[in-house]
């Protein structure tokens, strides 16, 4: 059993045994995200950029964990690899973002 797996079975046991399954459709997973992701910003927000770099770690852990589990529920929902998927989309972005022309800058694609 790979991690993901692993993580993926701890959180379907836990959402199982507590009957929530019925309520985490796609709609209500990517809300989730979205919401926890804001709760994530949150801890950043009006820090200056050298301030943020020492945010608290427990609260940072928490955000992130409630962003990668909702995550994971929705890919395995639709029976996503999340391995594939996030390595796909590696694979896209470095032909969207070649070396030469990326390297060092934070232009969007289409501005290279």
């Amino acid at each position: 059993m790979t991690e993901f797996e692993e993580i993926i079975e701890a959180l379907i046991k836990f959402r199982d045994e507590r009957d929530w399954q019925q309520f985490h459709d796609s709609k209500n997973l990517a809300t989730a995200i979205s919401i926890e992701a804001a709760e994530l910003n949150e801890l950043f927000l009006w820090k200056k950029t050298n301030d943020s770099e020492t945010v608290n770690i427990e609260r940072l852990k928490e955000e992130l964990a409630d962003v990668l589990s909702f995550s994971f529920l929705l890919a395995e929902k639709h029976g996503l690899n999340i391995k594939d998927i996030v390595l796909e989309k590696i694979k896209q972005n470095a032909e969207k973002y070649p070396v030469d022309k990326a390297k060092g800058t934070a232009k969007k694609y289409n501005e290279l």
